[in-house]
């Protein structure tokens, strides 16, 4: 899957067609969503529109596009040209579980 910032990145631990000529680090990025977005979640459950809720979606979305511009950036700054075996994660923190981690992490590798 090709993105806007010319990094290759792929959940597979290959990329068909390319050689991996150096593995260079693990590579994350995570994001926390407050608790407040739980709240506002439920407030506007009038958002609910054939048993999903576009605004959690989005923010979920948006998270999840944070984590995995963090892990890019990492991924740059070893010199890489592309990340596999990418994988995110979601999980709850906090008190009454109040938070959410949103973790993407992948191997940044040079491609010849």
């Amino acid at each position: 899957m090709k993105k806007k910032t010319n990094m290759l990145l792929t959940t597979t631990n290959n990329i068909e067609g390319r050689i991996i000529t150096e593995y260079k680090a693990l590579v994350t990025g995570e994001t926390i969503i407050g608790a407040n977005i739980f709240k506002d979640f439920f407030a506007g459950i009038r958002d609910i529109v054939g048993g999903r809720a576009a605004s959690y979606e989005n923010v979920l979305r948006e998270a999840k596009d944070t984590a995995i511009s963090e892990m890019i950036e990492r991924a740059r700054s070893y010199g890489a040209d592309a990340i596999i075996g990418i994988d995110l994660d979601y999980e709850t923190l906090g008190e009454k579980n109040g938070m959410m981690m949103v973790t993407a992490c992948g191997t940044a590798v040079k491609l010849n």
